[in-house]
């Protein structure tokens, strides 16, 4: 994430991830060429309009950093009362979730190829989102690169105005340590309750499904630790 300004705050300039694009195959060069028009939100210096983005006015749900969508498209298939807005910065994994939501005939998803902290500030109004899910973002593990966590407080002082009172933030990962930053940080941030009570960790809710790299870190024997909280106030 960059240049994320904190409400009332300093500009401070997080890089939270690194450009890995990687391959990008034929099929997802076509899709990005061909169904970014149907699927993606345009590029503009105005507020997004969510009702004229999905043609409705639903509840809309943010995820950051879908990686290969799998996980979206799954959620957004099984509840079509909900909009949901994928934010990823990476080509490839753009391009393999518009294939599969036009194979699926997926119609409550829209795309975003870009920085997710640009997006929250520049692009999303406030208490227009109904829930947030960042599922297994990057733990930065080495203690020199915990700067460039996604989750810090400036950051959640941000999905705290974006988020409408009683909408949630839904944050999952594999790696305990960043579960314990993570825990930390949502304890101390004001208008946020734990809905698994204080200190407590949630168990899976149903709506989230597994994701690939989920599978991966049960394979190695690693754990997952889900935090969800309320926008209280």
């Amino acid at each position: 994430m960059s240049g994320v300004r904190a409400p009332h705050g300093p500009l401070r300039q997080i890089r939270s991830y690194v450009r890995r694009e990687g391959r990008i195959t034929v099929a997802q060069r076509r899709a990005l060429a061909e169904l970014w028009p149907r699927f993606g939100v345009a590029e503009s210096d105005a507020q997004l309009d969510f009702g004229a983005i999905f043609g409705r006015q639903a509840p809309v749900i943010l995820e950051i950093g879908f990686g290969d969508g799998q996980s979206l498209c799954a959620m957004a298939a099984s509840h079509s009362e909900q909009d949901y807005l994928g934010v990823e910065i990476h080509r490839p994994g753009v391009g393999r979730l518009l294939r599969t939501l036009e194979a699926q005939d997926i119609a409550n998803v829209r795309v975003i190829c870009d920085d997710a902290g640009s997006v929250l500030v520049n692009k999303i109004q406030d208490a227009r989102l109904y829930g947030v899910h960042l599922f297994f973002p990057d733990p930065w593990p080495k203690t020199r690169h915990h700067k460039r966590r996604l989750v810090q407080s400036e950051f959640v002082e941000i999905l705290r105005c974006k988020i409408v009172v009683g909408g949630y933030l839904h944050m999952a990962t594999d790696w305990e340590p960043y579960a314990q930053h993570m825990m930390a940080i949502m304890t101390q941030a004001s208008g946020f309750e734990n809905s698994a009570g204080p200190g407590c960790y949630a168990p899976r809710p149903q709506y989230r499904p597994f994701t690939k790299f989920e599978r991966r870190g049960q394979r190695l024997g690693h754990g997952v630790w889900e935090l969800i909280f309320r926008r209280s106030s």
